[in-house]
């Protein structure tokens, strides 16, 4: 029969309220709940006891559990049993599990219990020091995973808002941009055949920006999408990946685009990939300056890594901007001159930062520059 020892602490105007955890200890013998009980009381604590393997498993299903002291020799159902269907089970399966015991210390007896799930044993006759230090561990492990868990799941209702807003709020940017768009194209036709020289440039200007912003904006739900989506890794082929996007992105005739051979397969989400690859080659060719450009993409073995590099023989960045570039909306060249969103490389640092690589830049004004970045194996 299950009994639930100590009921939660009141809460008062001066102090915090503090919420229980629950410990269940498993017994075929009743003696030996109430000395486990007497060692592990804590106003802290609800100490909820079972009789028999059977009860164990309907009370760790009825509540949250931050620790289970599981006596292994029981009648009917041994710990053994009890812990293998608390871990098959996918709501008991991260309960913590000690086992109390009076078998034998051989090693045969404590595998089988790390087998089924144990975090720890404990021998009989118990060692009230010690008893009373391995369940404080497990429970202050059980109360940060709690809080750890609620933090997350904040964090992940936060980044759902941000998303729908980020959505809603582009969505009712562009429908204004449209029709402005669609005005300076009804008072263009007015104009007839030969419009005034200085209100075709205005209009031109004015059609010029509502596009800029039409892109930035779509730039931005791209930054919001690519950056909190996560799909499933799976094996990449570096070279034909590089393929596909040469083919897409069609470089001009007066940039060569050179790949080395034998890129590796990385194991990683293509969509990710494809879009680092394809903004740093993009840039290679968009921010080239030369009469004839050149673009190579190559890499190294790092051993538990690959370092990509993609080299470009362009006008080059001062070393006083190699950060700032990676930055949100930066541009190092005026709007009119080159159109840019100023996301591109911010998107490249988040999804290589996500997996854990580095992204780096060398480069020096005139000379081109090698953007280099990490992936792990």
């Amino acid at each position: 029969m299950s009994e639930v020892i100590n009921s939660p602490v009141p809460a008062t105007a001066d102090a915090a309220v503090v919420v229980p955890v629950n410990i269940l200890i498993v017994d075929d013998k009743p003696e030996n709940l109430i000395s486990l009980e007497s060692i592990l009381e804590r106003k802290d604590r609800n100490i909820i006891k079972a009789g028999s393997g059977n009860e164990a498993l309907k009370l760790a299903l009825e509540m949250p559990l931050a620790l289970i002291l599981l006596d292994v020799q029981m009648p009917d159902m041994d710990g053994f049993e009890v812990a293998q269907l608390l871990k098959n089970n996918a709501r008991t399966k991260d309960i913590n599990i000690i086992f109390v015991t009076a078998i034998s210390k051989q090693e045969k007896y404590a595998l089988q219990g790390f087998e089924e799930g144990a975090v720890d044993f404990l021998h009989k006759p118990l060692d009230v020091s010690i008893t009373q230090a391995k369940v404080a561990v497990f429970e202050k492990l059980y109360l940060q995973q709690q809080a750890l868990k609620e933090k997350t799941e904040k964090l992940e209702a936060i980044n759902k808002n941000l998303d729908e807003f980020v959505y809603i709020v582009s969505h009712d940017l562009k429908a204004p941009l449209r029709g402005i768009s669609s005005l300076a194209n009804f008072i263009e036709d007015d104009l007839g055949a030969n419009p005034n020289p200085a209100i075709k440039e205005t209009l031109n200007m004015l059609k010029s920006r509502c596009s800029r912003m039409q892109n930035l904006i779509d730039a931005i739900l791209h930054y919001s999408r690519m950056g909190n989506t996560k799909g499933t890794p799976e094996a990449v082929d570096v070279n034909e990946l590089l393929k596909n996007i040469l083919d897409m992105i069609s470089p001009p005739p007066n940039v060569k685009i050179t790949l080395q051979e034998n890129m590796p397969v990385v194991m990683g989400e293509k969509i990710k990939l494809h879009e680092i690859f394809q903004n740093l080659i993009s840039n290679g060719i968009k921010y080239n300056n030369k009469e004839q450009g050149a673009v190579n993409v190559s890499f190294k073995d790092l051993g538990e890594s690959h370092e990509f590099a993609i080299t470009d023989n362009g006008a080059g960045i001062k070393e006083e901007h190699h950060e700032k570039i990676f930055g949100i909306f930066q541009t190092l060249q005026p709007k009119d001159k080159v159109e840019s969103t100023g996301i591109g490389l911010t998107i490249v640092k988040k999804l290589v930062e996500q997996q854990g690589g580095k992204v780096m830049i060398e480069s020096k004004l005139g000379e081109g520059s090698v953007f280099k970045f990490t992936w792990k194996k």
